[in-house]
């Protein structure tokens, strides 16, 4: 039978984690950006789809074409972030299945259902940037996820051949707390959730 993690641990990936919008300079090396990927890769999707793709920016010129295409307030931070991250979406995610779901070949359903295919691309890559994060955290890594960015921008710049779309970006690194801004108020569980 599985123990809830201790305290300490939940305020690392929960409680006291925030996001952050200003790093130190500590760069985040090859192999923590690894190990990343290996603890995040096991997170649940459907299908086993795993239809995330991650592209890792760190030096300045793999973001010069990035930096356009974000709104004004996402520019400085990126800029002098560490580490950034482009989660994608391939839209051919289902041309991997027949080795990560090997029960039954369930291509030829999302082959038939473009619109299907798109929908459950996006969500379960949705989820395995979530699953990136935590991942982040657990490691020691402070992150600063957002959306304000043009996604056709990026896609142009990073992936021109149209088979990954960009869902959003995390800034990552080691965070300056100074950046912090005071921390938003969470919902109560009775105005967001019910028992019945």
């Amino acid at each position: 039978m599985k123990e809830p993690l201790e305290p300490h641990a939940l305020d690392q990936l929960f409680r006291s984690a925030r996001t952050f919008n200003r790093f130190t300079d500590r760069p985040v090396d090859d192999e923590v950006i690894h190990a990343l990927y290996e603890l995040s890769k096991w997170g649940p999707t459907s299908q086993n789809s795993q239809p995330a793709r991650y592209l890792f920016l760190r030096s300045r010129e793999s973001r010069a074409q990035l930096l356009p295409a974000l709104i004004g307030a996402n520019v400085e931070k990126t800029s002098v972030a560490p580490l950034t991250v482009i989660v994608a979406t391939d839209s051919r995610f289902y041309e991997h299945l027949p080795q990560q779901f090997p029960g039954y070949d369930a291509r030829a359903g999302y082959i038939a259902n473009p619109a299907l295919a798109t929908t459950v691309a996006f969500r379960n890559a949705s989820l395995q940037g979530a699953y990136l994060i935590i991942a982040a955290r657990a490691l020691g890594l402070d992150c600063g996820p957002m959306s304000g960015f043009d996604n056709a921008k990026v896609d142009a710049a990073y992936f021109p051949d149209g088979r990954f779309k960009s869902n959003f970006l995390i800034n990552l690194g080691y965070g300056d707390p100074a950046g912090l801004r005071p921390r938003g108020q969470r919902l109560p569980f009775d105005e967001v959730a019910r028992i019945e």
